[in-house]
């Protein structure tokens, strides 16, 4: 397909408009829309949360009647079951567009192309594939929830240039700058959960809440935020949570996820407000898997880790993360000092190398995105 200046031009304000959503769709994915009439526009929305209108009906209640032969950009294709709202597919029938470009198809089993089908059972000429790339990285969680029923896993890393994390004594605040910190909180901002080890609880005594305060959030974006609390989960094989460590104190939902049945120990943490969740795995530890397929049953869609050497390393080598940010301090700590993972390699051919996606100046910071390159991805 031979896409206009017109054409990405108006699904690039789509992709835009889906952006507002960043903060508030979660489950559902970050979509938006825009109508035209020739070279005007004349209605435009955007998903804000779930429950409420999708993209398409936003837009097209901003339009009117004027939405009768007009083209429709949207970034994801239109629904074409009923969910909490009705499909969006049969809203644009009946609104009478004439054509309809969609970014993507939905990955979403109960869509799947079925939405861009029945548009062209109306007569509706339709097309997809418009700034795909750029419509998938809106939600790498909820494409991949749908496509292997688990969460995109974010793992959330600081260092120092010499590569490391806290000082032996455990001693961590603060690596990087403020400016860090506060993309860290837009980061818990956009996460469905946030996950950290008992080791980080019982060092730093985190609370892993989302403080708007801290994250330089604009008016809109506080508004689409409001009051929501990721859900924190903390991996404690052998329950040695104190059951008045502060993060049980925080508004939203603490799951603590092990391996014992020690019925005093757990009686303790619920009636602080804990949730447990047993999940037994090999040597005595959590299964991995089996929690990012509980996460994704519970349709939780990015997961954000914050945690040290020890977990951030076993989920590496289990294959479990899709995402590394590392925030990189331009500071010393010495060779005594903790390192950024726990990954006992004793041969080059054990490396894995990664992708860099983005990399950005933060403060005196720098963050890098980069993408895992394990084995079979290689060979694939």
């Amino acid at each position: 397909m031979r896409w206009s200046e017109q054409d990405h031009a108006w699904m690039a304000r789509a992709i835009r408009l889906a952006r507002q959503g960043l903060y508030s769709t979660d489950p559902n994915p970050r979509v938006g829309c825009v109508l035209v009439q020739g070279d005007e526009l004349v209605g435009e929305g955007y998903h804000v949360r779930a429950g409420e209108g999708h993209a398409e009906v936003n837009a097209l209640r901003q339009a009117g009647d004027r939405a009768r032969g007009c083209t429709a950009y949207v970034t994801l294709e239109p629904c074409s079951h009923q969910g909490r709202t009705p499909p969006c597919a049969e809203a644009l029938v009946r609104a009478g567009v004439g054509r309809v470009v969609a970014a993507m198809v939905d990955p979403n089993p109960q869509v799947a192309g079925r939405g861009l089908e029945r548009l062209r059972s109306a007569g509706i000429s339709t097309d997809s594939g418009l700034l795909e790339d750029e419509a998938r990285r809106l939600n790498p969680g909820f494409i991949r929830r749908m496509e292997t029923g688990r969460p995109w896993v974010r793992l959330k890393l600081a260092m120092s240039l010499d590569g490391r994390t806290a000082m032996a004594s455990g001693e961590s605040q603060w690596i990087t700058g403020s400016a860090a910190r506060a993309d860290v909180q837009r980061l818990r901002a956009r996460s469905s959960a946030i996950l950290t080890g008992v080791d980080s609880i019982l060092l730093d005594d985190s609370s892993l809440t989302v403080r708007p305060a801290e994250a330089g959030f604009s008016a809109a974006e506080l508004e689409a935020v409001g009051a929501r609390q990721p859900l924190r989960l903390v991996l404690d094989s052998r329950l040695r949570m104190p059951p008045q460590a502060r993060i049980l104190a925080q508004p939203g939902r603490t799951l603590v996820v092990t391996c014992q049945n020690d019925s005093l120990a757990q009686a303790a943490l619920v009636e602080r407000g804990a949730q447990l969740l047993c999940l037994p795995g090999p040597n005595g530890r959590v299964d991995l898997g089996a929690l990012l397929d509980w996460l994704g049953a519970e349709q939780c869609n990015e997961l954000l880790v914050e945690t040290g050497a020890t977990l951030a390393g076993a989920l590496v080598a289990a294959q479990l993360v899709d995402e590394i940010l590392v925030y990189m301090a331009p500071k010393l700590l010495g060779s005594a000092a903790r390192p950024l993972l726990e990954l006992p390699f004793e041969r080059m051919d054990q490396q894995i190398p990664l992708q860099l996606e983005d990399m950005r100046q933060l403060g005196t910071d720098i963050r890098f995105s980069l993408k895992p390159q394990y084995p079979q991805q290689e060979q694939a």
